[in-house]
Formats: structure tokens, C-alpha cells, sequence
């Protein structure tokens, strides 16, 4: 009996390995942190100029809030929503973790203050907040429509279930999924675009400096967004330009900030070369190499020990009168386009 009982593990556990191993690609079991799936494109024809495992499902981390941005510029573009109305922050949105502004229950802050929220500090209470206010004020249902907009722009293999990219084991998307956004983001929306690449804005007297690297190391970048989460690795998203030449990046599951940063660096530098531009030096190299040996942990006010802090700021480029104590619901057609509905916030 002994015997058959441990056969009987044996093969259980077999049945087990074996069983994860067939598992559909498209299923985020594990995520490998320390393995990186990339993609780099020609942002204007779309050319695909290097990839690597860039159809893997990996967990998107703050990468999400791409989307969730997506879907406040889009917003913005057919007037439903203005730069000056009032967002009002709910208890679920508050009790968010961070990194986040530290919004207080019963309070509200402005769209602009969200997008400048999300695209520096990556602020995970300001991402709900938007997500509840574009979505009727429910985060669930805005999160159904982040995939359903996902699923208009040709993001197959992507997933969303909140608006911040805070872990959730059904939240997946892809890096060629990732590239095909940011194209759009950028495409899309020419007069929001600038928000990505501004270098601080003020939150109740305090400053929030972006820190996405690729702006002070690289030349030629201009946005997009990084993220972190323990099973995701360290993710980003670049756009740069040189020339009359823009590329987009996508690295997924680095082991570091300092790793991911240096991963991009090389393959944009591989891709303008093979567009016939010159690579150009890191700026701030010796900054970057200093990161890289102490494993890219982030160190003094903005945070300490392993885990990095997402940060950055923008000044307005549009005025609009505003709506205060509405939320907005979108809904998607097939083709993408946005409608809204207006519902009424209690307490």
C-alpha cells in the first residue's frame, strides 16, 4: 500500500509538470522575471525591426495604465471630458497601494492631475480614480472596456482587469500587444502625446519628477512608461527619435531598472542602425553603470530597498470648461469608436 500510494504521488506530480508544460501559450502561468520578451517597430510604417518571445503573455505591471490613458485621451479628442473636470476620489480608490499621490476619500483632483499622476509617479490611487470616473464609477466595468478597446486596436492576447496594472493573475498582455498601443497612443492622440514627456508637475505643493530613465539616458526619447511588479520583472515602453525616423521599444521582464534601461538602449540603437542612423552615447552613462552594479535599486527620498518608484510632470496645453460631481461611462462599438453616458456620483 505504501508502495502504490507513492507511486500514485509520483505520477500525480508527473501528470502535473507535464500538464503545465502543454499549457496553452496564451495562459500567464509563469512570467519568468529575468527573461525578457522585447519588440521594437517603425513607429510610422509599423516595420517590425527586432522582436524575441514578443507573443509570451506577461503580466503588464503599471504598463496598463497605457490603456488606461488611452482611453482618458480618447475621451478628451470627442469632448466628452475636459482637462479642468472634477474627479472625484472614492474610498476604493484611496485605499489603493502604492506608489500612489496619497488621494483622500470625499476629495477630487482633475483629469489633468490624473494624466500627470499616471505618466510620472504612476500613481496607482489617481489610475482607479480615472478608471471609476470613465467608467460610470466602476472600476470593473471600465476594466471591461479597456478590453474591449484592446480588442478594436488588434491587442489579441491582452487582458485588462483594473486600470493600474496592481497584480491580478488575469491581467496579461504581450509586447508586440504593448507596441501596437503605444503606435496608436502616439498616432492617435499628437496633442496629448507631449504629457509623457514632461519633467515634473506640483500636487499639493509637492513636486513629482518623472523618472522614466530613457528621458535623461537617451537621446532622442520622448515617453512612454515603465512598471514593476515582483512576478512581472521590470517593464518599459519607448518611444525615441532620430532624425525623421521614430522607434517604439518594448522590454518586459528585466531583472532591474538598470537592466531594462540598457536592454532598451541596445535595441533602439540596433534598430536606428538598421535605418541607417548612427548609434549616439548614453547620456548619463556613468549614472546608469552606478544603478547597474547595485542590482538598480532605487535609493533617497523617492523610495529605498528593491523596489523602484514610477515618477513624472506636465504643464497644460488646453482649457476647457468644466463638469463637476459626473463621471463618465464609455462604451466601444466594434470600431472603436467612444460614446459616454453621464451617472451621478453619491456622497
Amino acid at each position: 500500500m505504501r508502495f502504490s500510494s507513492r507511486l500514485a504521488f509520483i505520477l500525480s506530480a508527473l501528470v502535473l509538470v507535464i500538464g503545465i508544460g502543454c499549457f496553452p501559450a496564451g495562459k500567464a502561468w509563469a512570467q519568468y522575471p529575468g527573461h525578457i520578451s522585447s519588440y521594437v517597430i517603425d513607429a510610422q510604417t509599423g516595420e517590425v525591426l527586432s522582436q524575441s518571445d514578443a507573443e509570451l503573455q506577461r503580466y503588464p505591471a503599471s504598463l496598463t495604465k497605457l490603456m488606461t490613458l488611452y482611453l482618458a485621451f480618447r475621451a478628451l479628442q470627442a469632448h466628452q471630458i475636459t482637462l479642468d473636470e472634477q474627479i472625484p476620489v472614492s474610498i476604493h480608490a484611496s485605499i489603493q497601494k502604492p506608489s500612489k499621490l496619497g488621494l483622500v476619500p470625499g476629495t477630487r483632483f482633475t483629469v489633468e492631475q490624473a494624466i500627470l499622476a499616471l505618466v510620472t509617479k504612476s500613481a496607482n490611487d489617481a489610475a482607479c480614480a480615472l478608471g471609476e470616473f470613465l467608467g460610470g464609477g466602476d472600476e470593473v466595468r471600465f476594466a471591461q472596456l479597456m478590453t474591449q478597446q484592446a480588442r478594436a486596436l488588434g491587442m489579441a492576447n491582452t487582458t485588462f482587469r483594473n486600470a493600474s496594472g496592481l497584480p491580478d493573475p488575469d491581467q496579461v498582455t504581450t509586447a508586440h500587444d504593448l507596441g501596437i498601443l503605444a503606435q496608436r497612443l502616439i498616432s492617435d492622440f499628437p496633442g496629448d502625446y507631449h504629457y509623457f514627456d514632461v519633467p515634473q508637475f506640483y500636487f499639493h505643493r509637492r513636486v513629482i519628477p518623472n523618472h522614466d530613465p530613457m528621458l535623461k539616458i537617451y537621446s532622442g526619447a520622448d515617453g512612454l512608461k515603465t512598471g514593476y511588479t515582483d512576478l512581472a520583472g521590470h517593464n518599459l515602453v519607448t518611444s525615441a527619435i532620430r532624425g525623421n525616423t521614430r522607434l517604439i521599444g518594448v522590454v518586459m521582464g528585466a531583472s532591474s531598472n538598470a537592466s531594462r534601461s540598457m536592454a532598451m538602449a541596445a535595441l533602439l540603437d540596433r534598430g536606428f542602425a538598421d535605418k541607417g542612423l548612427a548609434p549616439q552615447p548614453l547620456m548619463h552613462q556613468s549614472t546608469l553603470m552606478a544603478s547597474a552594479r547595485s542590482g538598480g535599486r532605487s535609493s533617497g527620498r523617492h523610495g529605498a530597498g528593491r523596489r523602484p518608484v514610477e515618477v513624472a510632470d506636465a504643464s497644460g496645453h488646453r482649457r476647457m470648461a468644466h463638469h463637476i460631481g459626473s463621471v463618465r461611462m464609455v462604451s466601444l462599438h466594434a470600431q472603436g469608436a467612444v460614446h459616454h453616458t453621464k451617472h451621478r456620483v453619491r456622497g
